[in-house]
């Protein structure tokens, strides 16, 4: 990875807001994928993004691919993994991508620095500069010292369904049909039907 920034790592961490080691983990990801699947950042969703967590990488994914959820081709899995699998449905390509970086493992600044944060002490220069050293170890190491590439042979999920729209019966707030629950003999929205 080369020293100078790129205008789109400096436009994703506009995007993000901040440059941290999560965003600069997604940055990698999303460029790999980019590459192995030979394609550039679509208008639609010619691309396909699976994100197993909800860290500052997805926002990368997000900026870099053009994976959004509005467009539907940004699919969230709660595994709490830093795995992204990315699908090409121009050519068929495929690949899951599983972070390995190792320049976190028995680093115990960080721990150090929450424990002293929470005991109310200022730690926020100190921890600014431990972020900014991560991400930039992240932006300058081997891509195979940080995530592993495979192949994939799953077919893509299908492209976004637009469904039409219902009110609550009980809220009166309109909700995507698919979404609604019955309860009580009515169709309601689903925090509606959670509700005692």
């Amino acid at each position: 990875m080369s020293d100078q920034p790129n205008d789109d790592l400096r436009d994703a961490v506009q995007f993000h807001g901040h440059l941290c080691p999560g965003l600069a983990l997604g940055y990698r990801v999303a460029k790999a994928a980019l590459r192995e699947l030979g394609a550039e950042r679509p208008q639609d969703e010619e691309l396909v993004a699976i994100v197993e967590n909800d860290s500052c990488a997805a926002d990368a994914v997000q900026f870099i691919t053009g994976c959004t959820f509005g467009k539907g081709n940004l699919i969230f899995r709660d595994y709490g993994k830093h795995v992204y699998t990315f699908f090409n449905r121009g050519n068929g390509k495929a690949v899951r991508i599983s972070e390995d970086y190792r320049g976190f493992e028995g680093d115990k600044r960080f721990p150090e620095l929450k424990k002293r944060q929470e005991a109310g002490e200022d730690v926020s220069r100190d921890l600014d500069l431990y972020k900014m050293e991560k991400a930039g170890a992240i932006l300058k190491a081997d891509e195979k010292e940080i995530m592993t590439i495979q192949p994939v042979t799953d077919l893509p999920p299908h492209e976004a369904r637009i469904h039409g729209s219902i009110r609550c019966a009980r809220c009166n707030e309109k909700l995507m049909e698919s979404r609604g629950r019955v309860k009580n003999g009515k169709i309601v929205c689903i925090p509606c039907f959670e509700k005692e």
